[in-house]
């Protein structure tokens, strides 16, 4: 008998971590596999002098935001059993972080843009570059079109 595999999800809250988390469920994970949803909020961090005061890696989700909720609400199926988790961090250290004993790393794209991705950095690339496992980085249009029929 084999041991199933773990799927990490990075997700957000946002409708493309929500394609993210759908793809794991719906297409990536079969039964016997655990797939991991993880919520980063960022640590409060104050950079001075910049528009990113308050909110220096964008959009975070609100304080009484629940990812168990957020799951119950999509009602997304799968023969996986689910956990969530919700840490605080880096959000492409503490993704790559849990790759290391993932077999998949399932990510939704962002759109930041060339300045924010320059300010900012891009959470997915610096998860293809260091995951310590394969990853998917996938588009809503792209999880729609391998939806199930």
């Amino acid at each position: 008998m084999s041991i199933g595999r773990v799927i990490v999800v990075g997700t957000d809250g946002t409708p493309r971590g929500d394609a993210a988390l759908r793809w794991a469920l719906e297409i990536g994970a079969h039964a016997g596999d655990t797939v991991r949803a993880i919520l980063v909020r960022p640590r409060d961090t104050l950079l001075p002098g910049t528009s990113f005061t308050i909110q220096p890696h964008g959009r975070v989700p609100e304080a009484g935001y629940s990812l168990d909720e957020h799951m119950r609400e999509l009602g997304i199926s799968s023969a996986a059993a689910v956990e969530t988790r919700t840490v605080h961090g880096d959000p492409a250290t503490e993704l790559v972080t849990a790759s290391a004993d993932a077999d998949l790393l399932v990510l939704g794209t962002h759109r930041g843009g060339v300045m924010a991705d320059l300010v900012l950095g891009s959470v997915g690339r610096e998860c293809v570059r260091y995951s310590r496992c394969p990853v998917v980085v996938i588009t809503p249009e792209a999880a729609h079109r391998l939806a199930p029929a």
